[in-house]
């Protein structure tokens, strides 16, 4: 019972995943995030086995925070997918692998480039202008081949993906609620996707990226002194 999706456009990323977490056919909980961010422009959605998601977006948050305090500046959308992908496929062949399927978006700041990758748990990965996983698959992928276009602004995106919600609404028989970050090069901002016009709604907030509800973006590393 989950649900995710993934829209690139003109300048920005575009990641929506269901709130709910459940086992079998019952909800346990309507407010779950499903949406780690990793650093100041680069955040994933996912979804699988409870314990394998939580404990592997831990994992793959240290290792980039990591990443971040050791060279001073964070890792990038590609070489950050990349590590991810060859972790799954390491995990697909130990004796406890992790059931856990992705969709990594970020904003390249050294080209000014949106990047979305579709990774899923056998360490598949694919550059992808728009993805989905879940249940949300069956009816959204036809809805984003038809609304979506290169170049689109992000009033349009936003039009698109609320499309692919209603999709969701309408044909599936299970009722979801939606967690919605947009990452562009100002950093990672929430996005009221229930609101009629959520673009506007995300351009009268004030403060930083960081400082919005639901979004913990890693600060950037303190300089630590040796001392003999």
């Amino acid at each position: 019972m989950e649900c995710s999706f993934g829209i690139t456009g003109k300048d920005y990323v575009l990641l929506c995943s269901d709130t709910s977490a459940g086992r079998s056919i019952v909800r346990m909980k309507s407010d779950e995030n499903k949406i780690k961010s990793l650093g100041p422009h680069l955040a994933m959605a996912y979804g699988g086995e409870p314990g394998d998601t939580n404990n592997f977006a831990e994992y793959v948050e240290r290792n980039m925070r990591l990443y971040h305090i050791r060279n001073n500046y964070p890792l990038l959308p590609g070489p950050a997918s990349a590590w991810i992908r060859r972790t799954l496929a390491e995990s697909i062949r130990s004796r406890s692998p992790y059931s856990v399927n992705l969709l990594l978006g970020g904003f390249d700041t050294t080209t000014s480039k949106p990047h979305l990758y579709w990774i899923d748990y056998l360490g598949t990965k694919a550059v992808v202008p728009y993805a989905a996983h879940g249940m949300g698959v069956y009816v959204s992928l036809s809805t984003m081949d038809k609304w979506w276009f290169d170049g689109m602004d992000k009033k349009e995106g936003i039009e698109v993906l609320k499309k692919c919600i209603d999709e969701v609404q309408k044909r599936l028989t299970i009722r979801f609620n939606f967690n919605c970050i947009l990452i562009d090069a100002d950093g990672t901002h929430t996005i009221n996707i229930e609101s009629e016009d959520p673009l506007a709604d995300f351009e009268s907030k004030t403060g930083s990226a960081a400082q919005q509800e639901g979004i913990e973006v890693p600060q950037p590393p303190i300089d630590v002194g040796v001392t003999a």
